[in-house]
C-alpha cells in the first residue's frame, strides 16, 4: 500500500520550500494539485517532472476516491495546493479523511502557512488565536459570522480576496468595533506589506490588490456584550417593538 503526503508549498517566495518537501515531490508517483499550470511552474523551477492530477473544490469528491484507490494499489501521492498547506482553507479534507477511514498512512510535510506567517509578524497576542478562514461573500452571512465571533477573547485571523477586502473590513469594524488590527498583503512576495493600527486608521490605507490576511485583536474583558441587539431580542420573543414597549412601560 502506498502513502498520502500532504506537502506545504511556498505562499510567494519559492525559496521558502523545504528540502523535505522537494524530496517528497521528487519521490512521489503522482502529484495532486489545484491548478496543474501553477504547480508545473513550481516543479519546473526545481527541475522536477512528475504526473500531475487536477484536484480542486469542484472535483474533490470524485477525485478523492480515485486517488485513494491508487494509493491502495501501491502508488505514493503528494497533495499540494496552489500556495501554503493543503486542507487549510484549501482542498484536501476529503482525501485525508478517506485515507484515515481506509487505514492508509498520511504524512504531513510542514511548511509555509499564510495565517501563521502573518500572525507572527502582527504584534498581536499569539498565545491563543482563532482561524476563521474566508468570511462569507454575502454581507448578511458575513455579518452573522462576525457576530458569532464578536465575544471571543483570542486573536482572530481571516483570509480575504482583493475584490472583497473593503466590504469585509467595513463589516468587521461595524460588528467587532474599532479594534487593533494588522493586515498582511502579498506575504513573502516582492510587494509584501503590513498595515497596523486601529481599523479606522488602517482601512483608508489598504490597496485593493493582492491576497490578504487580516489579524484582529480579540474582545477585551470590559468590552460591552452586544450579542443580543434589540432586533434579535424582538425576533427571539416573537413580538413587535410596540409590544415590547407596552410590556415594560405601559401601565
Amino acid at each position: 500500500m502506498g502513502r498520502l503526503f500532504i506537502v506545504a508549498t511556498p505562499i510567494g517566495n519559492l525559496d521558502d520550500i523545504s528540502a523535505h518537501a522537494l524530496q517528497t515531490l521528487r519521490e512521489a508517483d503522482r502529484i495532486a494539485c489545484e491548478d496543474t499550470r501553477h504547480t508545473l511552474k513550481l516543479l519546473s523551477h526545481f527541475g522536477i517532472r512528475k504526473p500531475l492530477t487536477s484536484y480542486h473544490d469542484f472535483n474533490e469528491g470524485k477525485k478523492a476516491k480515485a486517488l485513494v484507490d491508487g494509493i491502495e494499489g501501491g502508488s505514493n501521492v503528494a497533495l499540494v495546493s496552489d500556495a501554503g498547506t493543503p486542507a487549510i482553507s484549501d482542498p484536501g479534507y476529503r482525501i485525508v479523511r478517506l485515507c484515515r477511514v481506509r487505514g492508509i498512512t498520511v504524512i504531513s510535510i510542514p511548511g509555509p502557512n499564510a495565517a501563521v506567517t502573518a500572525l507572527a509578524a502582527s504584534g498581536l497576542p499569539s498565545d491563543e488565536f482563532f482561524f476563521a478562514g474566508f468570511l462569507p461573500s454575502k454581507q448578511t452571512a458575513r455579518r452573522e459570522k462576525l457576530k458569532a465571533l464578536r465575544d471571543m477573547r483570542c486573536t482572530l485571523i481571516f483570509y480575504e480576496a482583493p475584490h472583497r477586502i473593503f466590504a469585509a473590513l467595513e463589516d468587521i469594524q461595524t460588528i467587532l468595533g474599532d479594534r487593533e488590527t494588522c493586515i498582511g498583503r502579498e506575504l513573502t512576495k516582492v510587494h509584501e506589506e503590513y498595515l497596523s493600527g486601529r481599523l479606522s486608521e488602517v482601512r483608508p490605507r489598504v490597496k485593493e490588490v493582492g491576497e490578504f490576511v487580516i489579524i484582529i485583536a480579540g474582545a477585551t474583558a470590559d468590552a460591552p456584550r452586544r450579542d443580543l441587539t434589540r432586533e434579535e431580542v424582538l425576533k427571539a420573543l416573537g413580538i413587535s417593538r410596540n409590544q415590547l414597549y407596552d410590556l415594560f412601560f405601559k401601565k
